[in-house]
């Protein structure tokens, strides 16, 4: 239940995340380790043995002095360098760069990330003229937040004590990427899922390049499109918000721009010269210069286009369950695929999503992201479809996730509205810890 309460998300200060440094004992490097002589037989009257070879003094075993395993020295570094090492900030003179440092975790976001860029972004909004973010490597922007260990901890522990530190300060970002005074220029090249979406798609400017693969996937694993889902989703055209949110479904390359979620599309080989412009030009108008490289072949069709009159009509329905009686009538090879998508969500996030994005289409970004905290909170416990959803596709990775209830039919309406019914009554009285600005 959703407890009558306010709700503080606090600006986020330093790394709360204590890390260890481990030392390995190293062995002396002076001469030779020597066997202590031996005393000598006495006298006897039956034949003297014959002398055994003496051994060498380096043919003797090591002294064996117990250190750490040095894969687990070697592992425990390199953790320490991660943490420390997960974001990296660069600054060229009144210009400043993020760069998203985990490429072999296709820079998902965590609470380390976050702690790190928001003091950085609050400081160089007054100091700077423009903030680039990226990720390293060619592979992800960022692949969304690091759902698979707070669905570990909490199904391990019960304990969402982590999960909620992690919401309240992302979604803080968040906001005030939304509603950051200079220009925010999100080079999405590459995976942007999830909390990628979230510092990218509220800046002023989202790049897009041929490898971007765009996905609001959070219904698969029982959860609701976040990070200011219920805010930008209803706002792309038509119903395509709600296919998006519900479905799950991906866009690629000049598919994201032509969506309405990026800004301009730039051929990735181009990035490299599209950022130096950008860091040595003295112009206030950045979109002129990112025009400049934009591309000049923009007469693609978008891949949805010759279904979106469908989208507007089916995903127009009052329920779920509506929209899906629409698609089994339709019956063909788009609509069997839709449908295929739906029936593998959690039918639970599937409604709540429903009504996020409806309730989101009103509401301002703040209060978005006020509606998803409380929401995503009730998910956050051992039982829940988002703990079966980290497990089968996270873990496991079996793609078989036994929800409960396993049906749409045994999700109860009533309970869906109660809960928005009791989280719009305490929108008002909901305070974010922003500064006056940004709460106006």
């Amino acid at each position: 239940m959703i407890k009558n309460s306010a709700l503080k998300l606090n600006c986020v200060g330093g790394n709360s995340i204590n890390t260890l440094k481990y030392l390995s004992t190293q062995t002396s490097g002076g001469g030779p380790i020597v066997e202590p002589a031996l005393p000598q037989p006495l006298p006897q009257p039956q034949p003297q043995p014959q002398p055994q070879p003496q051994p060498q003094p380096d043919a003797l075993p090591p002294l064996e002095i117990p250190v750490p395993h040095k894969s687990a020295i070697a592992g425990k570094e390199a953790q320490q360098t991660n943490i420390e090492n997960d974001v990296l900030f660069k600054e060229v003179g009144n210009k400043g760069i993020i760069i998203l440092n985990r490429p072999k975790a296709l820079n998902a976001l965590n609470l380390s990330m976050v702690e790190k860029i928001y003091p950085v972004l609050k400081k160089w909004e007054s100091s700077k003229k423009l903030v680039i973010i990226e990720g390293a490597g060619d592979k992800a922007f960022c692949a969304g937040g690091d759902i698979k260990s707070i669905g570990i901890e909490i199904k391990n522990t019960g304990n969402k004590a982590l999960a909620e530190i992690f919401l309240k300060k992302e979604y803080t970002l968040n906001h005030l990427i939304g509603t950051y005074k200079i220009p925010y220029i999100a080079t999405i090249n590459g995976i942007t899922m999830g909390g990628g979406v979230g510092i990218s798609v509220h800046g002023k400017y989202r790049i897009a390049t041929e490898k971007t693969l765009f996905a609001m996937p959070e219904t698969a694993v029982g959860l609701i499109p976040d990070v200011g889902g219920s805010y930008f989703l209803p706002r792309l055209k038509g119903k395509l918000g709600l296919y998006l949110g519900l479905t799950g479904d991906r866009l690629q390359g000049i598919d994201v721009l032509l969506a309405g979620i990026a800004t301009h599309f730039v051929p990735s080989e181009k990035l490299p010269n599209l950022k130096e412009d950008l860091l040595m030009t003295d112009k206030s108008d950045i979109k002129e210069i990112l025009n400049k490289y934009q591309s000049k072949t923009l007469n693609q069709e978008f891949c949805l286009a010759p279904y979106m009159s469908k989208i507007d009509k089916y995903f127009s329905a009052s329920c779920i369950e509506e929209i899906i009686e629409r698609l089994k009538e339709d019956n063909s090879e788009w609509a069997k695929k839709t449908l295929q998508m739906l029936l593998k969500a959690s039918p639970t996030a599937l409604k709540f999503t429903m009504c996020s994005i409806q309730k989101g289409s009103t509401l301002n970004l703040a209060d978005c992201l006020k509606m998803e905290f409380r929401l995503m909170c009730n998910f956050f416990n051992k039982n829940s479809d988002f703990c079966e959803g980290v497990r089968a596709v996270l873990i496991d990775k079996d793609r078989k996730p036994k929800w409960n209830p396993k049906n749409l039919i045994e999700v109860k309406d009533n309970y869906i509205n109660q809960q928005f019914n009791l989280l719009t009554n305490e929108l008002h009285s909901i305070k974010l810890d922003y500064d006056v600005r940004e709460i106006a």
